[in-house]
């Protein structure tokens, strides 16, 4: 967001921070409003404006949905689980989705936004490996 003015970045955020439910999720509907707002309002750079608050919508969408890697079979209460721990945690709905990853060998790793958690034997070996 850099390349839009202190006044348009600060429309993003609002709009951004619009398009949320009660919750912190992002809300489709909303989004639909906000969109349709800035094709009746446009800005000087209405291009870059769309381009930055696709940046923080898609950076809202990774706040709640949890990518979960795993070799061999995961079941989906384990997945609940996950979902449930981290919902806790990060005191919001989170939607777990299993991703098969064979170069893990064995274990999980967890992606939710920035944050990765990792309990794996491909990570163990990789930090053996680096501190020999």
């Amino acid at each position: 967001m850099a390349d839009l003015n202190k006044s348009d970045q600060q429309l993003i955020k609002q709009l951004t921070a619009f398009s949320l439910d009660a919750e912190g999720a992002v809300d489709a509907e909303k989004v639909a409003g906000v969109l349709a707002y800035l094709e009746k309002h446009p800005t000087g750079s209405p291009m870059r404006m769309l381009k930055a608050y696709h940046r923080r919508i898609s950076t809202e969408l990774a706040k709640t949905n949890a990518i979960v890697e795993h070799s061999g079979e995961i079941s989906d209460s384990i997945l609940g689980s996950i979902s449930g721990a981290l919902s806790q945690k990060y005191k919001r709905a989170i939607n777990a989705t299993a991703r098969p990853n064979d170069d893990l060998i064995a274990g999980l790793r967890v992606r939710i936004a920035d944050d990765v958690y990792e309990s794996t034997v491909s990570g163990q070996l990789d930090a053996l490996a680096n501190s020999l």
